[in-house]
């Protein structure tokens, strides 16, 4: 069993430190705001919330906050079950900085929603969440969503309409009910961005960095993730995946 720990020195993980349980961690991300000069710095740095739930998608999740941290904003990843620790798909754990009921005084330059099923549907149902991102909205601020969350949740909380999107092909036809839907990889329109799945998260994550802090910054993070050689493949992979999971129906 893998557990992903992605905890960092935050004012909500701080608050919610006492809350963990111990067991294994496995922690590839390494926060630079250990080091004094980056903690002197951090109050400068943008504010992005990623939250994830039970049945997140774990690489849309980790990818996006991985590649948001490199641009050194300050990422608070924030669980909307009862617990810090989620269970993601594929049988991976997720350890969150803070539950997402404390940052709701929280000011967020960007909120951005990974996918997964049924993590698109607890987010859809976890009400201090919807009320973050209507806020958010509502405030012209930054927020996104990937794969099944832009339909499942963006849209049921009427965030999208009259707005372009995308999403995950099997929600597309949801999507179409609540936003103009595009099949584009990665879709800005205004102040929301959506992209479509695992494969795409690459993108959809330097489109925020871009978002955030511009094109400059956006190239500097891109340039080493050798972006175009990882996209081939994920794709790659995940085609083989698919394709599996037919012939296993088939042969069944």
């Amino acid at each position: 069993m893998a557990v992903l720990h992605l905890r960092h020195l935050t004012h909500h993980s701080l608050l919610s430190t006492s809350k963990l349980h111990h067991h294994f961690r496995f922690s590839p991300l390494k926060s630079p705001r250990f080091s004094c000069s980056a903690s002197a710095s951090s109050t400068m740095a943008k504010q992005v919330l990623v939250p994830i739930a039970n049945g997140t998608e774990p690489m849309e999740a980790v990818i996006t906050i991985d590649v948001i941290r490199r641009s050194g904003a300050d990422v608070t990843v924030a669980s909307v079950e009862k617990e810090l620790r989620v269970d993601a798909c594929h049988g991976v754990k997720i350890v969150a900085d803070a539950l997402v009921a404390d940052c709701k005084n929280t000011v967020f330059d960007l909120i951005a929603l990974p996918g997964g099923m049924p993590g698109a549907s607890n987010f859809k149902d976890c009400g201090a969440l919807e009320s973050l991102v209507k806020k958010q909205a509502a405030d012209g601020r930054l927020y996104a969503a990937v794969c099944a969350s832009p339909a499942v949740a963006l849209g049921s909380w009427g965030l999208l309409k009259g707005l372009k999107a995308t999403c995950y092909p099997s929600f597309m036809e949801q999507l179409q009910s609540c936003a103009t839907a595009v099949e584009s990889r990665v879709q800005q329109d205004g102040k929301v961005v959506t992209s479509r799945g695992p494969g795409s998260t690459m993108e959809f994550a330097v489109t925020l960095v871009e978002q955030l802090y511009g094109k400059e910054k956006a190239d500097e993070v891109s340039g080493p993730l050798v972006r175009a050689l990882f996209t081939t493949v994920v794709t790659f992979f995940l085609g083989k995946r698919k394709s599996n999971q037919a012939n296993w129906k088939l042969s069944g």
